[in-house]
């Protein structure tokens, strides 16, 4: 590199480092010290190895920047300011209100495919966003993930990091900022660059140790990078945090502050600069692919049969991935029991084995709807409560992705309790703008695989294990927020609200009540969320009770949707709600079923105790 060149790229990394402090001290809030030790970093990538058209975010050739440490989004919008998309007067509404500019970075700013902040989250993505590139669109473009050395604690990491190494992603490239501190103090590691080579070097990846300064060494280590194949490589950078800034830098106590005295930095960095970087337009790239538009050919099962609606679903899956390209699927590991297994033999190129990892599971799922695909992602209901935070973040990134739960609930039999994931309803109804479905049989199953494909924001479809009768016929329709009245006449003195196995229970249950002169409506309510509160209420002004039944816990699942469908003022019915409320054993799924007071006979008691108590009124 020129002595020119040199100095034009220290410069550049002086005007972020004086933007990070100028948004900062604007918002009187946020992370300029993180920001301002991964300046040069940020300087030499924008100006010399990014490509990316910011005109043009969805180029299927543009290379992709996650900022995984989001709480140096400074950095991240002064290089926007650099590159002429972002003007000084928005730069200085960071953190304001109606500001895209917010204290982490969201896909508010279009040239943002994910939301960070939530440390540990950018390597795994990224890896998502690498495998469509590699396996999927055979598209030039790289991955450049900027971490923290703070987060490389974080497990999700190294789930990624494996999975990274084993795949040969060698269109993934992550920088890490060693700056020695974190948030309270040193980090784990401090300034052993090696003690992070060493750990990478062991999952297979290609590590460069290097001076985060020295911008002729960075420039060098990302050319080594791109130039690197069948690996992923670690760029790993000794940084000062709060560099260029002599009452911060490399002092503790200065985490996610503005700088003491902001016009006294400024000064002491040169002050502020115009510098305009022309950023490497992307190399031209093969078009992205659409759905193919062939017919949906949903399986099709017969009335009366006894079928798994984990079945339904692998078989659906697959149908409607002859019919889309868009649609990838994704398991971890356990493919033969969520019925994943049934896509990966019929589209084998777009099936994704993450092993055990559920975050990286989720995290991929996210990555690869960044890029434009519909993924489906499959795991044990119980499982998948360990990516909760990832599933949060995906809400946050305003991120497609479908997640399905299998072996829900105690139905599941002899596993026992660390198996059956009886609070995953809870977990996913309280994910904003989610979806959650819990079908009961095998054509409603295979029906809402086609509509959730369809839908935005997570969305969760609840499986079970067990084999269930098929109810409905393969053309009866079902939507997300809709439900069905399955039993209903005039004389009807409670309503039973059921979803996926506790259906079956509460028919059987209509039957005993039926013989001793007692009617019941049935409501299968498989879309816990949107909930269907027409029918709702008006079984409650028919009935005057209901009686919600359900194979979770009460807290957060199928009773609580069905009360807050009375929070608007109308009159709230007598509600009883039956559910797992004991801590569960390994038994038969029928005594399970009875122990946890959800079969057919506790139910019949549930109502016959309502009924004698309406009757004393």
């Amino acid at each position: 590199m020129q002595r020119e060149a040199a100095r034009e790229l220290a410069d550049l990394g002086q005007q972020l480092r004086v933007d990070a402090v100028r948004a900062a001290a604007a918002a009187d809030s946020g992370h300029p010290t993180s920001s301002m030790s991964a300046a040069d970093l940020a300087a030499v990538l924008l100006a010399r190895h990014l490509h990316y058209d910011f005109d043009d975010p969805d180029h299927p050739g543009n290379d992709r920047l996650i900022l995984s440490k989001g709480h140096a989004s400074p950095l991240l919008y002064a290089m926007y300011r650099a590159a002429g998309v972002v003007d000084d007067e928005e730069l200085l509404t960071f953190r304001r209100r109606d500001s895209r500019l917010e204290g982490h970075p969201t896909p508010r700013l279009p040239w943002v495919d994910v939301a960070t902040g939530s440390l540990g989250q950018g390597l795994p993505v990224g890896v998502g966003m690498a495998l469509a590139g590699k396996r999927l669109e055979n598209a030039p473009y790289r991955v450049w993930v900027l971490s923290g050395d703070s987060e490389m604690a974080e497990g999700s990491v190294w789930e990624a990091a494996e999975h990274a190494a084993y795949e040969h992603l060698d269109n993934l490239t992550l920088i890490i900022d060693v700056n020695r501190l974190g948030q309270r103090g040193p980090t784990r590691h401090g300034w052993d660059l090696d003690a992070y080579a060493r750990r990478l070097d062991a999952f297979g990846w290609h590590t460069i140790e290097v001076d985060g300064h020295d911008v002729e060494a960075v420039d060098a280590a990302f050319a080594e990078a791109s130039a690197t194949r069948s690996q992923p490589t670690a760029v790993i950078a000794r940084t000062r945090k709060g560099r260029g800034v002599a009452q911060v830098e490399d002092r503790e106590g200065q985490h996610g502050k503005p700088l003491p005295d902001a016009d006294a930095a400024i000064e002491e960095l040169g002050g502020p600069r115009f510098v305009r970087v022309e950023v490497s337009p992307p190399p031209a790239a093969p078009a992205r692919r659409h759905p193919a538009g062939g017919p949906l050919e949903l399986p099709r099962f017969e009335t009366g049969d006894s079928v798994a609606t984990r079945d339904a679903y692998g078989q659906a899956l697959a149908a409607l991935g002859s019919a889309r390209e868009d649609v990838v699927a994704l398991d971890g590991e356990v493919g033969d029991s969520t019925r994943t297994e049934f896509f990966a033999k019929a589209h084998p190129e777009r099936y994704f084995e993450c092993y055990i990892a559920e975050q990286q599971l989720v995290a991929a799922a996210v990555g690869l709807q960044a890029r434009g695909y519909v993924p489906f992602a499959a795991s044990f209901a119980a499982f998948l409560t360990r990516a909760h935070d990832f599933v949060r973040m995906a809400a946050v990134s305003r991120a497609g992705i479908n997640l399905v739960g299998s072996h829900a609930g105690v139905a599941i039999g002899q596993d026992g309790p660390s198996q059956m994931g009886p609070e995953d309803l809870a977990m996913f109804r309280a994910v904003h703008g989610s979806t959650v479905l819990y079908p009961c049989d095998a054509n409603q199953t295979a029906q809402l695989v086609a509509e959730i494909a369809e839908l935005t924001g997570v969305r969760y479809l609840r499986t079970s294990r067990g084999g269930t009768p098929v109810i409905y016929g393969p053309d009866e329709e079902f939507r997300p927020g809709g439900s069905k009245v399955l039993r209903s006449t005039e004389r009807d003195r409670a309503t039973v609200v059921a979803a996926g196995v506790t259906v079956h229970e509460a028919l059987r249950a209509a039957e005993l009540l039926a013989r001793e002169g007692i009617d019941v409506r049935i409501i299968d309510l498989y879309s816990v969320k949107p909930v269907d509160a027409e029918t709702l209420r008006e079984a409650a002004e028919a009935t005057g009770c209901l009686v919600t039944v359900e194979d979770h816990r009460v807290q957060g699942g199928i009773g609580d949707a069905v009360a807050e469908a009375f929070t608007d003022g109308r009159p709230v019915p007598r509600l009883v709600r039956l559910g797992v409320q004991h801590m569960p054993a390994s038994a038969s799924p029928e005594d399970q079923l009875h122990l946890a007071g959800i079969d057919a006979e506790s139910i019949a008691a549930a109502v016959r105790l309502l009924v004698e108590r309406a009757v004393v009124r």
